[in-house]
């Protein structure tokens, strides 16, 4: 084997509804990038068959290059320790899949698996907001609440890979549903949650004869989706706002129970927050500072992500590149 090849990566990141597969570097360049729907119903070996054909083909075109690792990111759960899918809600037949060993078989390289949220704190910490921090964490904030967690410079899963799972942090007796939990974390801040919370008021200010302007009929209210509450809560809409500020209130009240209890130099926080930091910031201060250890407090930064849309391009490599590196 020549000395002087360039080592390269693969990240693969599998999605409900879309995969995707980037060659990289030690470096965290992007070389290049293929992207297929997923089309769930044609079963799992289908997908990686498909996985397979374009790793040869890139590899082909990488021909000088040393692949040294290869990298997953795939919604859980899952057994990262022995690489092992094990029947994500998004990915139905998919039930105790051993994709590292699949892929390590086929292409000789050590093959490693995380969850999604695993994946993206680790980029976010690499490369992203939360560079050159040894205590960080990731929060979804997106479809669902789910958490990266990044402790004295290594990124930490737990003992069977359900370590992060704040989403399940009960915050409220009653609420919006999430997680399989009404009044969860989950349930008052990810896309879902404010949706259903937004229904219900909206609903009732409805029955009561409120104006809601950005929906202003009953006949309306199951469309409602939080991308609609927040881009009325920018345009000053009242009720939006109101629906926003309790998402805001119960953000800030669980970031400062992280913040009490992990004593993290960053929270990063994606997607909804990321779009519109500005609508929660001010409000998820203001809790923060009533709620959290003041000393934790001070050395905490509340970010949104850095890496936007291209978060997922980044997180399946990070995966691959982590071990080579720490």
């Amino acid at each position: 084997m020549n000395q002087n090849m360039k080592d390269i990566y693969l990240g693969l990141d599998i999605g409900g509804t879309k995969c995707s597969l980037v060659v990289g570097d030690a470096s965290f360049s992007v070389l290049r990038k293929v992207g297929f729907e997923t089309n769930t119903e044609r079963g799992w070996r289908s997908i990686l068959s498909e996985f397979t054909s374009h790793i040869r083909t890139l590899l082909g075109e990488y021909k000088h290059c040393k692949l040294k690792r290869i990298g997953i990111s795939c919604g859980g759960p899952l057994d990262s320790k022995k690489g092992i899918i094990c029947s994500p809600p998004n990915l139905p037949g998919w039930d105790n899949v051993p994709i590292t060993k699949i892929l390590s078989d086929e292409f000789g390289v050590e093959t490693a698996l995380q969850n999604d949220a695993n994946a993206c704190a680790l980029a976010e910490w690499l490369m992203g907001a939360g560079k050159g921090t040894s205590n960080m964490i990731f929060l979804t904030f997106g479809t669902g609440m789910g958490a990266g967690l990044i402790l004295n410079g290594r990124l930490y899963s737990g003992t069977n890979d359900l370590g992060g799972e704040v989403g399940h942090i009960r915050l409220a007796k009653t609420g919006p549903v999430g997680f399989g939990k009404a009044g969860s974390f989950e349930g008052f801040c990810s896309g879902g949650g404010i949706a259903q919370l937004a229904k219900s008021i909206v609903t009732e200010k409805l029955n009561n004869k409120v104006v809601v302007d950005f929906c202003p009929s009953l006949e309306l209210v199951k469309d409602i989706d939080a991308k609609m509450v927040a881009l009325a809560a920018s345009a000053g809409d009242l009720v939006a706002n109101e629906i926003i500020g309790i998402s805001a209130e119960y953000l800030g009240q669980a970031l400062s129970t992280l913040i009490d209890i992990l004593n993290p130099e960053s929270i990063v926080i994606g997607s909804i927050y990321a779009r519109n930091e500005m609508l929660f910031k001010p409000l998820i201060e203001k809790v923060l500072q009533q709620e959290a250890i003041p000393a934790s407090l001070e050395v905490c930064r509340i970010m949104p992500a850095g890496l936007g849309d291209s978060i997922g391009d980044f997180a399946a490599l990070c995966v691959a590149i982590y071990e080579d590196k720490f």
